[in-house]
This record gives structure tokens, C-alpha cells and sequence, in this order.
């Protein structure tokens, strides 16, 4: 969830002159669900309004339809809508294509889409106003398509090199 109200994250100001970032405070921002391919660095990113078990299986067919060869292991957290009881058909459907593995509780770190989210967090959304979600949506598409025209630079930031 990318919010509308983002503070202010490191930076440099005069002492006594700290920056102030103006918000309307209306708790409004994007849902965005994401993968980042560990092989090519390209990041598939889809914004939608709920993050549910719907939007979770309609998002895993359209991972489905992205790469139409090959096996796909995604890695997930532990949140519910990932076990929930819609999914688990297409789960069986696609299971010699599609495998969901999840991560301990509390650690995000082993998550390479988390590193993902942080950049695209300081990159895009710190120390900066913006006066709609639409502009928020403007700016954080640039921002994908711009890794994804130089995604070994992605490998570089996020990926572990074996």
C-alpha cells in the first residue's frame, strides 16, 4: 500500500528548518501486487482497489499469462488471502506450472518484492507532496517502467548474486 500521507524519510535540512511535507490526510493510495523475476529483473506490477482472494487469483492468472512457458515459484508472505479456499483450485489446476512458497512469519527481508516496494518508496513517494492518488499513479508507473528498461540494474540492487 502505497499511502498519500508519506513522511519525511532521510534527508538533510538546516537545523531548525526541517522540511515539512504538506497532506490532505484523506488515507487514500495505491494497492499494488508485484513480481520481480530473479532471472531478468523485469517487474510485473498490477494496482488494484481491494487486495483480497479474488484479486490475488486474478492476479496469479495474469502471472500465468505473463510467462506461458516454464515453471513460476513465487514468494509469498503468510497472509491469509494467499491459503484462501478460491485459490486453492487453481493452485491444483497449475501445479506443475505455478509454486507458491512462504516465508516465516515477520521477515520481509527474505522477500526480494519488499526491496522493491522500499525503492520504489524512496524514489517516488519520501519528501514529496502530491495532490491526488493520480499523480501517485503517474509517478510510480514511471518509476516501473523506467527499472524495466535497465533491469540489470534491478538484478544489481535486489537480487543475490550466486
Amino acid at each position: 500500500m502505497i499511502r498519500d500521507y508519506q513522511a519525511i524519510q532521510k534527508t538533510w535540512f538546516v537545523k531548525g528548518k526541517q522540511r515539512i511535507i504538506p497532506t490532505f490526510g484523506k488515507h487514500q493510495g495505491l494497492k499494488l501486487i508485484g513480481t520481480l523475476n530473479y532471472e531478468t529483473g523485469e517487474v510485473f506490477c498490477i494496482e488494484k482497489e481491494r487486495y483480497d482472494a479474488e484479486t490475488f487469483l486474478r492476479f496469479l492468472q495474469l502471472v500465468l499469462e505473463r510467462y506461458p512457458t516454464g515453471k513460476i515459484v513465487m514468494i509469498l508472505d503468510n497472509a491469509r488471502i494467499h491459503h484462501a479456499k478460491l485459490i486453492q483450485p487453481f493452485l491444483k489446476e497449475h501445479e506443475d506450472r505455478l509454486e507458491l512458497v512462504f516465508l516465516p512469519p515477520y521477515s520481509p527481508q527474505l522477500n526480494l518484492i519488499e526491496g522493491l516496494w522500499k525503492w520504489l518508496k524512496s524514489d517516488v513517494i519520501y519528501n514529496v507532496f502530491y495532490s491526488s492518488v493520480q499523480e501517485i499513479r503517474k509517478n510510480v508507473q514511471a518509476f516501473i517502467q523506467r527499472i524495466n528498461q535497465k533491469p540489470e540494474q534491478t538484478i544489481d540492487r535486489l537480487c543475490v548474486q550466486l
